[in-house]
């Protein structure tokens, strides 16, 4: 058996917040995740999708990210996005 090569391994210290908010449309259970790791963004998990994503306020800004990254209808991801806005700057 051959050795395992690392591109890195490293442990990081991390602020998690969970949260959980019903909206118009839905119901949201999420994990924020703040480390220095993501240069200056946030690990976003939806714990009900089980999705993720690496985000910041111009991934907010961009039309349609959340929709596809989430899989959301544009009512749900823009009571997200108003949530997110709030909570990563």
């Amino acid at each position: 058996m051959s050795e395992r090569f690392y591109l890195y391994d490293e442990t990081v210290e991390a602020a998690v917040r969970f949260v959980s908010f019903a909206g118009e449309n839905r119901r949201f259970d999420l994990a924020l995740v703040e480390t220095d790791r993501f240069y200056g963004k946030w690990l976003v998990l939806d714990l009900q999708s089980n999705r993720f994503a690496i985000l910041g306020n111009d991934d907010l800004a961009e039309p349609g990210y959340l929709e596809r990254t989430y899989e959301l209808k544009i009512e749900e991801a823009d009571e997200l996005r108003a949530f997110l806005r709030e909570c990563l700057s």
